[in-house]
């Protein structure tokens, strides 16, 4: 079968080793299923293992892709989720792992997974629209709807533009009944953000015009200071990874005494992408997809995504 695998790891220059090409068809585990892959979606947990993160040289090659949605074994529309563990909620499990950590990603025309971590698709979405949710929006629904203790009309501000959980917190953050305000230093973003539907955009590290009830943080090292300013006396930041550094040590001062509430957060559960499919069919609401290319030119898409080309989602279809 077609795969897009990673062959070799490289910090510096990490398409160096992707490999496109035929890889063996994937040997089935007992209590695991086949999908037969319509479209896939790239993260960038798919370029950091390009780069070593999170994989050592001894479990290359290894097929990257954490999003899928297909048919599974009976014809059955599906989606699947890519964290593979046990328990309630699998992303407790101290043993999980990601598929393309593990076990073989999505980049392929099949992939094998437990026959728990299908999700119906809903006929509503398309494979496009449905490969998108799984990882950045997972994490953001998790992020607002779970972790950020909020009511309609709260103030939520998100922390730089453009990726696919940012996208995807401006989007179900609208559709959720907040307020969401922006920040990037790209003008050419924030006039994005704005068009997404973002109440109000700022410049990195702006004054804003009042505290926020929320920030959602997955930039890191860059907006942490102005993240704990931002924040209103008993207000909540939710961290979900950081892109630019490590998140720094808490002003721990400022916390205590404003009664701030830092929580980590992480993608969601089986169930929890259930829910989120259910809510993007009746709100309406639809991933931001910035393209759309078959899985034989993934080359361009990881590129861009390396170079920080990307406002939402990059999606590789396979034919059906």
């Amino acid at each position: 079968m077609f795969a897009v695998t990673a062959t070799q790891v490289d910090p510096d220059n990490p398409l160096a080793g992707l490999t496109l090409g035929e890889r063996p068809e994937p040997q089935v585990p007992e209590g695991w299923t086949t999908v037969t892959v319509r479209a896939a979606s790239l993260n960038h947990h798919d370029l950091f293992t390009l780069k070593g993160v999170g994989i050592r040289a001894e479990q290359l090659p290894m097929v990257l892709g954490t999003d899928a949605a297909g048919y599974d074994e009976d014809g059955n529309e599906v989606i699947v989720h890519s964290v593979i563990g046990s328990g309630a909620d699998e992303t407790l499990d101290p043993k999980r792992s990601l598929l393309s950590e593990k076990y073989d990603g999505t980049f392929a025309e099949r992939v094998v997974v437990p026959r728990r971590n299908l999700v119906a698709k809903p006929a509503a979405l398309s494979f496009e629209e449905a490969a998108c949710l799984p990882t950045a929006w997972l994490t953001a629904y998790r992020m607002l709807f779970d972790k950020a203790g909020l009511e309609p009309g709260s103030t939520v501000l998100v922390q730089g533009a453009g990726g696919g959980v940012a996208t995807a917190l401006i989007l179900l953050g609208r559709a959720g009944g907040y307020r969401i305000w922006v920040t990037s230093r790209s003008e050419k973003k924030r006039a994005r953000a704005l068009e997404l539907g973002a109440d109000q955009v700022f410049e990195d590290g702006a004054r804003l015009p009042e505290r926020v009830d929320a920030v959602m943080e997955t930039v890191g090292q860059a907006t942490w200071a102005h993240s704990l300013k931002a924040l209103r006396p008993g207000g909540r930041i939710v961290i979900s990874g950081a892109t630019s550094g490590a998140v720094p040590p808490a002003e721990l001062n400022r916390i205590f005494f404003l009664q701030l509430s830092v929580v980590g957060s992480t993608m969601g559960s089986r169930d929890q992408l259930g829910r989120l499919a259910r809510f993007m069919e009746q709100t309406g609401t639809r991933p931001l997809i910035d393209r759309v290319l078959p899985l034989t030119e993934a080359r361009e898409g990881i590129a861009a995504m390396h170079e920080g080309e990307l406002f939402g989602k990059v999606v590789f279809t396979l034919p059906g």
